[in-house]
């Protein structure tokens, strides 16, 4: 992904795919991918142990579940998942979110699995 001095529409860039699930890089902020997803139903409970995962829902409604109790967010809001803290990401409405993490980072974290996607450009 090249460097630009155009910003980013996140809007357009949502709408270029309906893949569920599939994260698509939008930014790289130095060792950090800016991503986007689209959300619907339940993804499975993994950890990410060496890094955060900040969720920021842009439209619909997440509950992040975590093992001592669910984080529900709205659109507008976000929540960092710390590094280690096994959770689940559930949808009931398709939902989309930005997610950023270090580049690299698995969407399943330690479980793989056929769930396990690499990242795509959105150009």
């Amino acid at each position: 992904m090249s460097k630009s001095v155009a910003p980013v529409n996140l809007a357009e860039k949502l709408s270029q795919f309906s893949e569920l699930w599939s994260q698509k890089k939008v930014a790289v902020l130095n060792d950090y991918e800016v991503k986007l997803a689209k959300l619907k139903g339940e993804f499975i409970w993994h950890t990410h142990e060496d890094t955060d995962e900040l969720f920021l829902v842009l439209s619909g409604r997440l509950t992040i579940q975590l093992r001592d109790g669910d984080v529900v967010l709205e659109s507008g809001e976000l929540f960092v998942v710390p590094r280690g803290v096994e959770h689940c990401p559930v949808a009931d409405e398709e939902t989309a979110v930005l997610l950023f993490e270090p580049a690299g980072t698995l969407n399943t974290g330690d479980v793989g699995g056929p769930l396990t996607k690499a990242v795509e450009n959105l150009d």
